[in-house]
C-alpha cells in the first residue's frame, strides 16, 4: 500500500478523472449519468470501497472496472482524488433545479388502482443499499411484490403521501424521485441540490422540501418537484450560512421544522394559508401592529438556540422538537436539549449522557406519563427520559452502543440495535416497555443486525441483515421466534406505510 500511495503521488489525477469518469459523473464531479464524487457525498464510502469499485466496477451499474486500464497507482491517486474538494465550490442554484426535473405523465385512461391485491396500508418500501434498490413487500404475505433501481445513497427514510399512494426518496447527492406505489412506476424526478441530508412531504400531500448540505439552502416543491421557493440557510442579516442538519414535517402544525447544523436556530416553516404573520426582532406590541410583519404562509419563523442541533424529532403533541448537537471536539460532550415550538424556545436539557441519536428516539406510554427513549451512539445503554418532568426514569444497558430503536402500540416490547459496537453488532436487544428492563436478544453471529420496523398491526417485526448478501428477518413480535426470512442486498432500512402516515408511536416520524 505504501508503494501504491507513493506512486500516486506522481500521478496527474485530476487528468485520469477527465478522461475516464467526467463523461459519467460530470466535470465538477456534482454527477450525472453516475453519482456525485464529492467528498460530501462520500462519507459513508470507505476509502478502500471506494477503490475496489474503481478497481473492479460496480455489479449491476454501468459502473465499469479499470483494472485492465490503469496501474495500481493511477487506481489509487483517482479512489484519492474524488475525496478531494472541489475548487471552486460547484454551485446549484434554481435555474439548474428546474433544468434537472423530469416529469413522466400518466399514460391516458391509467386507472388509479393499485397493480396488485396486496394491503395497500401493510406495504413495506425497502432499501437496498447493496445494489441500490427499491424492494415493495407485501407486509401480510412477505413477499416482494416489485423491485426496481434507485438513486445511488438514499438517505433520510423515505415519505408517503397521506393516502399511500405516492412515495418520495431522497439521495445523498440530491435527487428526489416521485415514485406510484399503485401503477409502479417513476412520477418525477428534480435534484434540489448537490449534497442533501433528507426530505419532507407535508401533512397534506401538497408540498415537498428538502434540506441541503451543498448547497446551504432549504428548498420547497409542490407534489410534482416543480420548484416553489428557495431558502438561503442564513442568519437574519444574512452574515452566515449553515449546512441544514434535517427537515421533517409535523403534520398537527401544518409546517416544516428545520434544524440548522452551523447556525443556533430552529425554523418552522408553515404550509397553512391561515398561517399567523411573522414578526422577527423585538415588537413592542403585535396585536396593536406596530411592527412590519412577514407572511406566515411558506415564511420561517425562527427559534434561537444555545446550540445548534445535528437532528431531532417530536413528541407525539408535536409541541416540542428534541434535538442532540454533536461534540465540537473529539474528548467533548454531546448536548441535548427540548425546544418549545409554541412560546419558540428550549424549555430544558435532556440528560442522556453518552451520544443520542434522537433522529431515531421514540416515545411511548409508561405508567400515567409518556417517556422518550433513545439509542446512543457511544454508549451501550439508553436513558429514558420522562416527558412531563424531562428528568430521567430508568437506563437500560445494552450490549453496544447503537442507531436505531422501533416500538409499536400493539406490542409491550422496544427493539433496539447496537451496530455501532464492534462486538455487538450482530445483536438486538428487546426491552420490556413497564420494567424497562431487557428480556431477549436476538442474533445474527458475525453479521450486522439493525434497523426495526412493525408490521401495521404490530404482530411482527423486521430486522435487517445489514451485509451485500444480507436479508429481511420477520420475527415474531411476541416470542422473538424467526418466521421467515427473505435475501437482500444490504436492506438499510424498510418502511411501513401504515405506521408512517399514522405516525405510529414507536415509529420515526
Amino acid at each position: 500500500m505504501g508503494m501504491d500511495i507513493a506512486g500516486a503521488q506522481g500521478v496527474d489525477a485530476k487528468a485520469l478523472y477527465q478522461q475516464h469518469c467526467a463523461v459519467c459523473h460530470g466535470d465538477q464531479r456534482t454527477g450525472a449519468m453516475g453519482p456525485a464524487l464529492l467528498p460530501e457525498s462520500l462519507t459513508r464510502l470507505r476509502p478502500t470501497e471506494a477503490l475496489e469499485v474503481i478497481t473492479h466496477g460496480r455489479v449491476a451499474t454501468q459502473m465499469p472496472g479499470f483494472a485492465q486500464q490503469l496501474s495500481a497507482s493511477e487506481l489509487s491517486a483517482l479512489a484519492a482524488f474524488i475525496r478531494t474538494p472541489v475548487v471552486p465550490t460547484p454551485r446549484w442554484g434554481e435555474d439548474d433545479i428546474r433544468a434537472s426535473r423530469v416529469f413522466h405523465p400518466a399514460p391516458a385512461a391509467d386507472p388509479a388502482t393499485p397493480l396488485w391485491t396486496a394491503d395497500p396500508m401493510n406495504l413495506f418500501v425497502v432499501v437496498e443499499g447493496g445494489d441500490h434498490h427499491i424492494s415493495l413487500l407485501d407486509g401480510d404475505k412477505f413477499e416482494v411484490i416489485t423491485r426496481f433501481p434507485s438513486r445511488f445513497a438514499l438517505h433520510g427514510g423515505p415519505k408517503f403521501t397521506p393516502d399511500g399512494r405516492y412515495v418520495f426518496f431522497g439521495s445523498r447527492d440530491g435527487w428526489i424521485t416521485k415514485y406510484d406505489l399503485w401503477r409502479l412506476r417513476v412520477v418525477a424526478e428534480v435534484r434540489a441540490g448537490l449534497n442533501m441530508r433528507n426530505v419532507a412531504v407535508s401533512g397534506d400531500g401538497q408540498w415537498v422540501m428538502a434540506a441541503n448540505y451543498l448547497p446551504h439552502s432549504v428548498v420547497l416543491f409542490d407534489a410534482d418537484l416543480n420548484l416553489k421557493k428557495t431558502y438561503p440557510a442564513a442568519t437574519l442579516d444574512g452574515k452566515q450560512t449553515s449546512r441544514v442538519s434535517a427537515v421533517y414535517d409535523a403534520t398537527p402544525r401544518q409546517s416544516f421544522v428545520v434544524a440548522l447544523k452551523d447556525i443556533p436556530e430552529l425554523w418552522e416553516v408553515s404550509y397553512s394559508p391561515k398561517a399567523e404573520p411573522i414578526y422577527d426582532g423585538l415588537v413592542h406590541d403585535y396585536k396593536m401592529g406596530e411592527s412590519i410583519a412577514k407572511p406566515g404562509f411558506l415564511g420561517v419563523r425562527r427559534t434561537p438556540l444555545d446550540e445548534p442541533l445535528d437532528d431531532f424529532f417530536f413528541d407525539q403533541s408535536y409541541r416540542h422538537a428534541l434535538g442532540a448537537t454533536r461534540p465540537k471536539t473529539g474528548d467533548g460532550a454531546a448536548t441535548a436539549q427540548v425546544v418549545n415550538l409554541d412560546v419558540r424556545r428550549k424549555i430544558a436539557d435532556l440528560p442522556i449522557a453518552g451520544m443520542p441519536h434522537l433522529g431515531s428516539g421514540i416515545t411511548f406510554a409508561w405508567k400515567d406519563s409518556t417517556v422518550l427513549a433513545s439509542p446512543n451512539l457511544k454508549d451501550g445503554a439508553i436513558d429514558v427520559i420522562d416527558m412531563k418532568t424531562w428528568e430521567p426514569v430508568g437506563t437500560v444497558p445494552t450490549p453496544g452502543p447503537g442507531f436505531f430503536m422501533r416500538s409499536h402500540e400493539n406490542t409491550p416490547y422496544a427493539w433496539t440495535d447496537s451496530m455501532m459496537s464492534p462486538k455487538a453488532r450482530d445483536t438486538m436487544t428487546i426491552i420490556d416497555k413497564a420494567t424497562l428492563k431487557p428480556v431477549a436478544t436476538v442474533r445474527e453471529p458475525g453479521k450486522t443486525l439493525a434497523h426495526i420496523e412493525f408490521t401495521k398491526d404490530g404482530r411482527y417485526a423486521l430486522a435487517s441483515v445489514w451485509e451485500m448478501d444480507g436479508a429481511l428477518i420477520v420475527y415474531d413480535a411476541a416470542t422473538f421466534k424467526e418466521v421467515r426470512r427473505l435475501p437482500m442486498s444490504k436492506p438499510v432500512g424498510k418502511y411501513n406505510v401504515w405506521n408512517k402516515i399514522t405516525r405510529s408511536e414507536g415509529t420515526s416520524h
